[in-house]
């Protein structure tokens, strides 16, 4: 059952890869004006964006264009930055890390609070750590993340002088400066993904407390703690899982907004600078692998879904 349940989920990963690439390509050929001409620009002769169009492939049919830029992906190859000449793949995995990195530690802070203030105000329901833990949320989904990092530039860094304002160190060369560059951001993506688990794991443990297992578990004289920990925790982990995964695909498709505003050299910045400089194939790579790590990240959570519930993996395997 579990062998078909993962077959399935990949087969649905990889066609959905698919419409992506198609759904890509075609959209940025639906932009208005000749790309030749953009990637060219304006001052360039007509010499220049003939030897442009044949570069890069735009005067032959669209579907060979597709099948040519497909192929070469595969294999790993995702083209030249039109702007600066080098290889786009070299370009991704150097800013894919830090990407990754800040999401991680986001998702890590958002875990630990949102979690553990949603079991407890599940637990003590009513009582005052409910509606502190209903209060932080709120605060974490009213305040938008732009606004809650220049507060933080404004107070930890300008104003206290704690942390570094901006700017990145790779962990391996300092540990601690690495760390220093990225508690602010991680806090800043994590603040509002913590809301949406707190009030999600608190409405999931809510049902799960009130299930007939659990009133079984506590007929049986097991302890309080251990009901909460082993019977309602488990069984209230299937919505939350959900929601980090795609809360994590799209952290790794790039906090654009506060990669910006900590000029952290990450994927989200990489993407909007080539927006800005109309950088198509760095634009066309950038945004396909995105949605490949997104759709990763989804298939890797379904996969869990039949660790934790093994009843979706035998609906999943009859199916």
């Amino acid at each position: 059952m579990l062998r078909s349940y993962a077959l399935n989920r990949v087969l649905q990963a990889l066609v959905t890869l698919v419409l992506v690439s198609l759904v890509v390509f075609a959209g940025l050929r639906a932009l208005p004006g000749d790309p030749a001409v953009a990637l060219a620009g304006a001052e360039a002769d007509d010499a220049a964006i003939e030897e442009i169009r044949r570069a890069y492939l735009l005067d032959e049919p669209v579907y060979a264009q597709y099948f040519s830029w497909i192929g070469r992906a595969l294999q790993g190859d995702l083209g030249e930055s039109a702007q600066t000449g080098l290889p786009i793949g070299e370009i991704i995995l150097s800013r894919i890390p830090v990407t990754l990195e800040l999401a991680l530690l986001s998702l890590l802070f958002a875990a630990l609070i949102g979690l553990t203030t949603g079991v407890l105000a599940a637990v003590r329901r009513g009582g005052p750590l409910d509606w502190l833990g209903n209060g932080i949320s709120l605060f974490g989904l009213s305040i938008p993340n732009f606004w809650l990092g220049l507060m933080c530039v404004l107070v930890f860094a300008v104003g206290l002088g704690w942390l570094p304002a901006s700017g990145f160190v790779p962990f391996t060369e300092s540990p601690l400066g690495n760390l220093e560059r990225l508690v602010m951001p991680a806090f800043v993506l994590g603040s509002g993904l913590a809301a949406v688990l707190m009030r999600q794991m608190r409405s999931s443990m809510l049902d799960a407390l009130n299930a007939d297992y659990v009133r079984t578990a506590r007929a049986k004289g097991a302890g309080e703690w251990r009901v909460v920990a082993v019977h309602g925790l488990r069984n209230s982990l299937i919505t939350v899982l959900t929601i980090l995964g795609l809360q994590l695909g799209t952290l790794i498709s790039g906090a654009v907004v506060t990669e910006q505003i900590f000029v952290l050299p990450g994927f989200g910045k990489l993407m909007v600078d080539a927006v800005f400089t109309r950088d198509y194939p760095v634009i066309q790579a950038a945004v396909l692998v995105s949605a490949a790590g997104y759709i990763l990240v989804n298939l890797l959570v379904d996969l869990l879904y039949s660790v934790v519930d093994p009843r979706i993996r035998v609906r999943g395997g009859a199916a």
